[in-house]
């Protein structure tokens, strides 16, 4: 099985291609919006996630798989031809990872950071709102924040921006505690 950081390099490699293409086409908005679809249907679906990552599947019927789903979605065709692609030369695994790598890229290209809010409960829109606030403030930059709900934080809130991590967790506190009373 591939390591995390040539995962991370096929992703790179993958998503500054379709970045590329989708720019010099002029489809850019298009296809963010089809693989922030695709992203929630990875998230929400399973039997996708299976598809994705089983090697019982051949590279053909992945990327069938992926066309179809592009298919009845309505995506554009160069989020098509790119996940065919993607499928065919046996990296449709690397998805999720693409997809991200390309939100970042589509971030910076817009003057925009992205930004991953962890709480224990979900974050109502006044929280959001002024989560976003505090992130404007202190990063410069307007922040695209996708929210994630962690009970096990127990309370607080992680906001991971690039490879930066705000941690003010409950659960975070109570581990430098309890680090603290070992040594003592």
């Amino acid at each position: 099985m591939a390591d995390d950081s040539s995962v991370a390099n096929v992703a790179s490699r993958y998503a500054q291609a379709l970045f590329d293409l989708a720019t010099d086409q002029n489809q850019m908005a298009a296809v963010e919006k089809d693989l922030k679809s695709l992203k929630s249907a990875i998230a929400d679906s399973k039997d996708l996630r299976t598809l994705l990552g089983s090697p019982t599947f051949s590279a053909e019927d992945k990327a069938k798989g992926l066309v179809g789903i592009g298919a009845k979605g309505k995506f554009n065709m160069t989020t098509l031809k790119f996940l065919g692609l993607l499928a065919e030369n046996g990296r449709a695994g690397a998805l999720p990872q693409v997809i991200e790598a390309f939100a970042k890229l589509s971030a910076a290209a817009r003057g925009a950071v992205s930004a991953e809010v962890t709480t224990a409960m979900p974050l109502s829109a006044a929280q959001t709102k002024g989560v976003a606030a505090a992130l404007r403030q202190a990063l410069g930059k307007d922040p695209e924040i996708t929210t994630r709900v962690d009970p096990a934080l127990l309370g607080g809130i992680k906001v991971k921006v690039g490879s930066r991590l705000f941690d003010a967790s409950l659960k975070s506190k109570l581990d430098s505690l309890k680090f603290a009373l070992k040594r003592a």
